[in-house]
């Protein structure tokens, strides 16, 4: 328990350059929590998410790309933590079904504009 507290007291004292820190923001906006609705990380006031900015900025303070901690984050909390999913076979829907709608729309305004 005593080496738990003292980490976690490590953990937030985690001192960033102010690029890391501009690097640490910019990635916390692409991150949901996964407590809240739509959400980023950065914007909520949810523990977990306070727990996952603190991952983050340690992450980034070791020296982690920020590619890495998306893993890191995906794998432990499902995809769905990320803003912009990764393209694989299980997201590929989300970026399919808007252009299918966007082309059926097209089509549907080029028979209606060719009626008249």
């Amino acid at each position: 328990m005593l080496k738990m507290m003292a980490l976690a007291l490590l953990l937030q004292s985690v001192e960033l350059t102010p690029a890391e820190e501009m690097e640490a923001a910019h990635l916390m906006q692409e991150i949901r929590c996964v407590v809240c609705d739509g959400q980023s990380i950065a914007d909520s006031d949810a523990a977990l998410a306070q727990d996952m900015r603190l991952f983050v900025r340690t992450q980034i303070g070791l020296g982690a790309e920020p590619d890495s901690i998306r893993i890191a984050l995906a794998q432990r909390y499902g995809d769905e933590v990320l803003m912009r999913p990764r393209l694989s076979a299980r997201t590929a829907p989300l970026y399919i079904v808007p252009l299918v709608f966007l082309l059926i729309g097209a089509t549907l305004v080029g028979v209606a504009s060719r009626r008249k």
